[in-house]
């Protein structure tokens, strides 16, 4: 029994998936698989992965049906408890999974775990995530207010740095099948309202936001998953104040994004409804700066919000 799985969903990555692979054989920590989900391929992505000869490997294919079905697929397919994803065309820094496993083992009753990510742009610079509310390196241990955090700064958890026990994966459904965007900050934020989230500097992963079929950037014009859930747990009463205040800070920054979205498209009669049933007192500027520019030109609108959506 190995006591790492490896979860890679593969789509269209022919060019980049090799290097993700290589990341992994050259881990520092060695007991896992490599359980590449292809779904659907067009590109010859699985050709390029049957080239490595490693025994720990295990190449499933499936038709298409998105990125959640094939990491759900792969976690079904596991031999570990313990679940490490990473996106094919992201990569880990040597020692990522034996950071992992020191958390895991220093923090049992943890919901998730989670290292530091670097993120390489599209021009070509690599910068560190810009986390808040998470104390500078060499700081390890939980998040203290992980929607603080979230709502902030970048995520604390990527879907290419975070592990979680196969226990807890299928507690929370897994990935939500139906998204075509959101679907890990939905898994990851429903798990942060029941657990605590484990954090290290240590190890890491390259989060490469210059590849292709990447969705960030492009126009939402449907609330993410966690939203939806966000407002139901906003409703219950088993949340602590301190967490329910920036929870609906974390949805209003979610659903500010999708007002632009709206307004982005020439959609101005939705995105000022969405704005209208924004709850929030630290991005009251933004709202009503969307709200001015709702009433100017598209064109005028578009000039603006460009740099959001190109």
């Amino acid at each position: 029994m190995v006591l790492v799985s490896v979860v890679i969903p593969l789509y269209n990555k022919k060019n980049f998936v090799g290097r993700t692979i290589r990341s992994v054989l050259a881990q520092t920590f060695h007991d896992f698989e490599i359980i590449i989900v292809d779904d659907g391929s067009v590109d010859g992505s699985g050709e390029v992965v049957k080239t490595f000869l490693d025994s720990r490997i295990r190449f499933f294919r499936q038709e298409n049906q998105g990125v959640s079905s094939a990491r759900n697929n792969g976690v079904r397919n596991a031999r570990a408890d313990f679940i490490a994803f990473l996106d094919a065309d992201d990569e880990w820094f040597p020692d990522h999974l034996k950071t992992l496993v020191q958390l895991r083992n220093k923090y049992p009753d943890a919901g998730a775990y989670t290292t530091a990510y670097k993120i390489l742009q599209p021009d070509g610079k690599i910068r560190s995530a810009r986390y808040y509310a998470i104390p500078a390196n060499p700081h390890e241990g939980l998040i203290q207010d992980y929607f603080k955090s979230a709502t902030f700064g970048d995520s604390p958890m990527n879907s290419s740095s975070t592990a979680v026990s196969k226990a807890i994966f299928f507690e929370f459904g897994g990935f939500p099948e139906s998204a075509w965007w959101g679907e890990d900050a939905d898994l990851f934020g429903r798990i942060a309202l029941r657990y605590t989230i484990a954090f290290s500097w240590d190890g890491g992963a390259i989060y490469h936001w210059d590849t292709s079929h990447r969705v960030c950037g492009r126009p939402c014009l449907e609330p993410e998953p966690f939203v939806i859930n966000a407002y139901r747990e906003l409703s219950s009463e088993h949340i602590d104040e301190r967490v329910r205040k920036f929870l609906r800070e974390y949805i209003a920054r979610k659903e500010l994004y999708r007002a632009a979205s709206q307004l982005y498209v020439g959609n101005k009669k939705k995105a000022r409804e969405i704005l209208k049933t924004i709850s929030t007192n630290y991005f009251r500027p933004r709202k009503y700066l969307l709200l001015i520019i709702s009433i100017l030109p598209r064109s005028i609108i578009c000039l603006i919000l460009g740099s959001y959506f190109s």
